[in-house]
């Protein structure tokens, strides 16, 4: 798959034989691309090993589907994902930073769950969970719908232990903590997707006020910056980012809790410049997921191969 200036190409390695192109691109193009699929034909925009291609023409296992799609244009983004575990009904994934997990308004094929649709036999595959664009690492995908159906709900019984690594400013006077608070989103916020931690001595600013638990640990100092292992026990929206921020340290790129959130606002007014993301100090935030256990014991971790973030 590849960005054109004058348009947009996909490609779709065939892992089972089919009786009919049309069919196989039905189920994994989007609703509008469905609908002008005859057009796409007769244009010859669709291509079966570099070859035009018909719209009932048979394609078998090891064949390769080319699309193009002269109207459409994706923001660039990192589609480098990797498998890292698997059995018969999930597998675990590396999500990079900046790589979307689903649709968004800019990306409807770069992203995690399209990429694996796409990349490998599971169509029907499903994220268990998310993980913001920003943040890279570990996660669990679902290899059809009925993986889905069964795991979704018992998600807290599946995974058993979640641990991130995050490179923070500023360097804790501690070596390990165990925080806890309340944390909700608060009227009158500039951002209305930023959570806080909830002050007791104003608490009709915070609708929604959910309990979260993070144990810190110090795992590297280095000058003006630190490495912190983050284990959560609550899963709640933004908790690592919002606590390291309350306690004095947010993480390294962060656009809404480092800098009283003013890159995230400029980013929407005006975008951001080199000089900008050379104080943020990161074009994304430093924040990943290096492990997961599962239940019945297996652990999940990044591989070798996926290289630490360099500030």
């Amino acid at each position: 798959m590849s960005a054109d200036k004058n348009g947009f190409w996909l490609s779709f390695p065939v892992f089972i034989d089919c009786e009919s192109l049309s069919d196989f691109l039905v189920e994994r193009l989007s609703a509008g691309h469905q609908a002008v699929l005859d057009d796409l034909f007769s244009q010859q925009c669709i291509y079966l090993d570099d070859l035009a291609a018909s719209p009932q023409q048979n394609i078998q296992a090891g064949q390769n589907v080319r699309l193009f799609l002269s109207e459409h244009h994706e923001e660039t983004v990192d589609t480098g994902w990797q498998l890292i575990w698997e059995n018969d009904e999930m597998m675990a994934v590396f999500k990079p930073h900046l790589l979307p997990v689903s649709r968004t308004t800019r990306n409807l094929y770069n992203t995690l769950i399209s990429l694996i649709r796409r990349e490998t036999p599971y169509v029907r595959a499903h994220l268990l969970h998310r993980l913001d664009t920003e943040t890279a690492g570990v996660m669990m995908v679902a290899k059809n719908s009925e993986a889905d159906k069964k795991w979704k709900p018992k998600l807290d019984q599946l995974i058993s232990r979640k641990i991130y690594h995050a490179w923070v400013d500023g360097s804790p006077q501690w070596e390990e903590l165990l925080f806890e608070c309340e944390l909700s989103v608060k009227t009158g916020s500039a951002i209305r997707s930023q959570v806080y931690v909830v002050d007791p001595q104003c608490l009709d600013l915070f609708p929604k006020p959910k309990l979260s638990k993070t144990g810190f640990k110090v795992l590297r100092r280095e000058a003006g910056k630190t490495l912190i292992e983050c284990q959560l026990f609550t899963g709640r929206k933004h908790q690592i980012r919002a606590q390291l921020a309350h306690l004095g340290y947010p993480i390294i790129g962060d656009k809404v809790y480092a800098h009283q959130g003013y890159y995230y606002l400029k980013r929407i007014d005006e975008g951001l410049s080199r000089d900008d993301l050379h104080t943020l100090g990161s074009p994304f935030h430093c924040l990943t997921a290096v492990k997961l256990r599962l239940q019945g014991g297996v652990v999940i971790e990044l591989p070798a191969s996926v290289k630490p973030v360099k500030l």
